[in-house]
């Protein structure tokens, strides 16, 4: 009688082991990130007649956004610029990008990237897709991104980082900020290029 029983324990294992062997791996599931505005750089470039680009930055930026380690998909998110924290390195040059003649700070003190899409090109490349709402006008955009970096950081917070590169060019006319154009005194094609850590949350911020 003690021999059936340890009979049928033994079966029960060997048909619990089985299941489990054959059961799918436990995907991970998207985490949320937020971008580390300590660590965030994006600057734009943009051609004054003709001569050599002007660069400059925006200050103030938050950010977030869904990310599938697994799969390295980009599942949602945004970042959010605030257009009066734009520099240039000269305040009378400052003031004038600030007025109506471009970014018009005062009636849209935000400009918002949303993403709304993501292609993966190569093993750590993609290319974002999202909708871009400058002057009030929302338009898409395509951004080239490369993934640097992904692990637990090596000091401070030490949470899980990702370290991202990304670029695009855009016609500011397709959002009504044609200022100079007609003249040739400014471009209309914007080059912008980012650079950014972002780290792993349980919730949004």
């Amino acid at each position: 009688m003690m021999f059936s029983k340890l009979k049928s324990f033994v079966r029960s294992v060997i048909a619990l082991t089985t299941a489990l062997a054959m059961s799918p791996p436990a995907l991970a599931e998207p985490e949320n990130y937020t971008v580390d505005d300590e660590h965030f750089s994006m600057f734009f470039e943009i051609m004054h007649i003709g001569y050599a680009p002007v660069m400059g930055l925006f200050r103030e930026v938050e950010g977030e956004f869904v990310y599938d380690d697994e799969t390295r998909e980009l599942k949602s998110g945004k970042l959010v610029f605030q257009s009066d924290s734009v520099f240039t390195n000269h305040k009378e040059r400052d003031e004038h990008v600030r007025n109506e003649d471009f970014l018009d700070s005062k009636q849209y003190p935000e400009i918002i990237f949303t993403i709304t899409g993501f292609e993966t090109t190569g093993e750590s490349t993609g290319k974002v897709t999202g909708n871009l709402t400058l002057l009030g006008q929302t338009r898409p955009v395509v951004l080239d991104v490369t993934l640097n970096k992904a692990d637990a950081y090596p000091f401070g917070h030490e949470e899980y980082t990702l370290g991202i590169s990304a670029s695009t060019t855009l016609k500011r006319s397709e959002w009504g900020m044609t200022y100079g154009i007609d003249q040739a005194m400014v471009g209309d094609d914007v080059t912008l290029h980012f650079g950014f850590e972002a780290i792993q949350k349980s919730g949004w911020f």
